[in-house]
């Protein structure tokens, strides 16, 4: 599979969560803790085939039902919960469609804008450096973070050593597999959205 020409150092897979009905509807989809839909199961089984044959160190989930069934359907069934792999804290806009969001103010962008009444970019940021950290601490070989769309993007700006807020720039859907390793001893996106 993709692998970083610098194998003494370790690589960051992610794999974002299936499909929900939320997810769908482009509903902010925070801490509430929704199902996979029928279509989500099946990206995530087709994920588990993209994964096949990586032979991971360790493989971390978010605690919600989403990620952990997707992790389940990849064939990691027995992930560990990780805390700080949840999804970004959305406040108010929990449930909120984005599109209505920006139908009441055109300008507004969640990276530079944020939530109200949730977390900020930052401290989403400081839960992604605690997951790099364990990652990098932890010697060579593949770690796998099962999580969510805005924080996977966040764990890869993070991962490259670029602010938060660039994680706008990482496109990423449901079920999608990322690879994050080494050019030399640079961070480095190795593949994206597989």
């Amino acid at each position: 599979m993709n692998a970083s020409p610098n194998t003494d150092l370790p690589q960051l897979w992610l794999l974002r969560h299936g499909e929900t009905e939320w997810s769908k509807s482009g509903q902010y989809t925070g801490l509430t803790d929704l199902p996979l839909t029928e279509e989500g199961e099946r990206q995530a089984l087709r994920a588990g085939g993209v994964l096949k044959g990586v032979e991971f160190r360790d493989v971390l989930t978010s605690p919600l039902q989403r990620a952990r069934r997707t992790a389940e359907l990849a064939g990691f069934p027995d992930a560990q919960l990780e805390p700080d792999a949840v999804e970004w804290n959305y406040g108010d806009y929990e449930g909120v469609n984005s599109a209505d969001v920006r139908a009441k103010n055109p300008g507004y962008l969640i990276w530079t804008d944020g939530v109200p009444n949730g977390e900020t970019i930052d401290e989403v940021a400081e839960r992604a450096d605690r997951i790099v950290e364990r990652v990098r601490s932890g010697g060579a070989g593949d770690v796998l973070v099962v999580a969510h769309g805005h924080f996977c993007r966040i764990l890869a700006a993070r991962w490259l050593e670029l602010d938060p807020v660039e994680g706008r720039h990482f496109l990423l859907g449901t079920a999608r597999v990322c690879t994050l390793g080494w050019d030399k001893k640079t961070p480095a996106v190795v593949s994206w959205g597989l």
